[in-house]
Parts: C-alpha cells; structure tokens; sequence
C-alpha cells in the first residue's frame, strides 16, 4: 500500500472517528442493484493459517448471498497499523475488522472479558456457549455501540502455551520471574506475583533468546514454532492458564452494519460461526502436529496440575473484579460468567 493511500485512509479515519462522537454516519456502504463492497482488515500476516480461514470467511459471506456481498480482505497492517484499526473502522475508514477485544479493554473494561478469561472457561465450547446460549453476543454488542461499532460474532478457540526459560511445575514457579503477557492476563499474572512486561509480540523472540524475560504468551503453538521460539525457550506450559480458550471478534462500522439487508446480516452471523468452528478443528489437529516439532528440538512439554489451576482459578476472581473497573456492563458480564462457570463445576 502506498504512503498516499494510508494517508487517505488515515484522513477518512479522524474525519469518521470525529462524526462518530456526533453521532454522525459517514461511510455507510453504496447499496447498489449489484450489492453491498465492504473493505475488512484482519488481525493476521498475509499467508498465515488463520488469514486464510479469514479468506473462508469472506468467500463464505459471498456464497451465502450469490456474490452480491463482497468483502475485499486485507491483512494486518495494510490498511492501517494494527492498534489503529478501532478508530478506523469507527470513524469509517472500512467497514470491518477481525480484532482481539482485549486490545481495546483499557478504553473499554467490557472487553477484557469477550476475548479471554485468565484462568477461566477451560474448554472452547465452554466459552461459545456463553456467547451463543447465554447473554454473550448480546452483552459484546451493549459494549461496543457507543463507539459506533458492531459486534457481529467471536471466533473462539482453545489455549495458548507458556514459554519459559526455566522448567515450570506449579504456579507458584511463576512467582517472582520476568514473563510477558497482556490484557486481562497481565493483571492475573501480576496479581499471582509475576513481574509482568507487555511487550509486542514481534519482540518476545528476542527478549527471551537476550533474558529480558524468563517466560512468555505470544500465539499458538505453531505460529511460535515458525517464529522460533524452540530455539530460546525450551520448555512449554500448555494449556497456558493464562488463556485457556481465545476469541477473536468480526467488528464493523455500525452504521454501515444497519444499512445492509437482514439476509447480509445472516450471512455475515452464518459464516462467522463456521469459520468459528473450522479453525477450532484445524488448531485441534495443529497443536499436535507441533508438540511433536517442539519435541523433536528437545523442547519438554508439559501441562499443570488440575488442582492448582483450579486454586489458581480461585485465587484470580479478585483480579477479575479490578478488571471490571467497577464499570456497570463488565460487572455483569463478568457476574453472568462467574455464574456460568459455578454451575460447570470450575468455581465453588
């Protein structure tokens, strides 16, 4: 993309972003005879396993309405840089981004719940269905309208590991070292006497092949074999409980949203949950395939106690109630998801 044109899109985002705080549509969609073209940014590299189940998701959203919806995607950063996405996509810039709420949790105390629970749902389908069965979807909307956004669904999937420098058994290992973590998980972490550092993830391989930490949340198991993380960490935590299940969230331009027909909005729903569930399959399968690797390189794997995940589960609640920032909607949110979770059996 050139410099013009991210100087465009940039315009077009302080002009939107300003029309939003009056309460002003400006980059609505043109309804055409011949449909709807929506621009989207993902949070993924170009390439990467799940840019292409974003691919799927627009190709999904086009079938599903005989191609007259399209979604021209685009990935990390080439629209915008990846933490101006929100205000982008507020403002109008595009209509639509793939996003990770918990980015955003410092604006909105809401989203550090729809993104991860440190500690919390160990199961995916524990997770969707809170979104799907309970109040979920309907709560994440609540949060995100006064932005001017919409949230259309989450894509939820399983854990992320730990990698550390030094051989973690117990929780309690964690104590007093250097790890690397962000959003709601670097509150938990501190609160269980981590010294927490939320670096980029482009620079956890080298802080920890330099010791600038002794552990480290990045992505999935094998985004962060590709990345070379065997190389400077050589044992693994996973599940992580720092994030034991994910979701990501399709969010777009709210007033954009509305002008589009009921059967685009059902498709845009439709292939949200599928690509939900085909990318949960594939990391399942994933993550196999990559334990090998890392053990092959002489990596140990291996996972924590079920008890001391469930006093730790214990122990977080409290850093959980800070999270909310005594802010109405993530209060009840994170009540309805604490409810949930006593009547799974996770919380007595």
């Amino acid at each position: 993309m050139t410099s013009m044109n991210r100087r465009r899109v940039l315009k077009a985002a302080g002009i939107g972003a300003a029309a939003a705080a009056t309460g002003t549509a400006l980059a609505a969609p043109a309804l055409a005879q011949d449909g709807v073209s929506w621009r989207m940014q993902s949070l993924w590299d170009g390439g990467t396993t799940p840019q292409k189940f974003e691919e799927r998701f627009v190709a999904r959203v086009g079938e599903l309405t005989g191609g007259r919806f399209r979604i021209e995607l685009f990935s990390a950063g080439q629209l915008v840089p990846a933490n101006q996405a929100f205000d982008a996509v507020r403002g109008g810039a595009f209509q639509m981004m793939k996003t990770f709420d918990g980015y955003e949790a410092g604006k909105i105390p809401s989203l550090a719940f729809t993104s991860t629970v440190p500690f919390g749902f160990p199961e995916a389908d524990q997770y969707e269905a809170w979104f799907y069965e309970l109040d979920g979807l309907e709560l994440a909307r609540q949060a995100y309208a006064p932005a001017g956004l919409h949230y259309i669904a989450p894509t939820v999937y399983g854990p992320e590991p730990i990698h550390s420098k030094f051989p973690i058994r117990t929780i309690a290992d964690m104590a007093g070292k250097k790890g690397r973590f962000v959003g709601l998980a670097s509150t938990v972490m501190g609160a269980l006497g981590v010294s927490v550092t939320p670096l980029p993830t482009a620079e956890v391989y080298s802080a920890l092949d330099k010791g600038l930490i002794d552990f480290a949340d990045r992505g999935d198991l094998t985004a962060n074999f590709e990345a070379g993380l065997a190389e400077v960490a050589r044992y693994i935590v996973h599940p992580g409980p720092h994030q034991p299940t994910t979701a990501t969230s399709y969010v777009a331009n709210r007033a954009a949203y509305e002008k589009l027909p009921a059967d685009f909005k059902a498709a845009l729903s439709a292939a949200a949950r599928e690509t939900s569930a085909a990318l949960r399959q594939h990391i399942l399968v994933a993550d196999g395939k990559a334990i090998e690797s890392f053990r092959a390189k002489g990596v140990e794997v291996t996972s924590l106690d079920e008890a001391d995940v469930r006093q730790g589960r214990t122990r977080a609640q409290e850093a959980w109630r800070a999270a909310t920032k005594n802010d109405a909607l993530a209060t009840k949110i994170l009540d309805g998801q604490t409810a949930f979770m006593k009547r799974l059996g996770l919380l007595g």
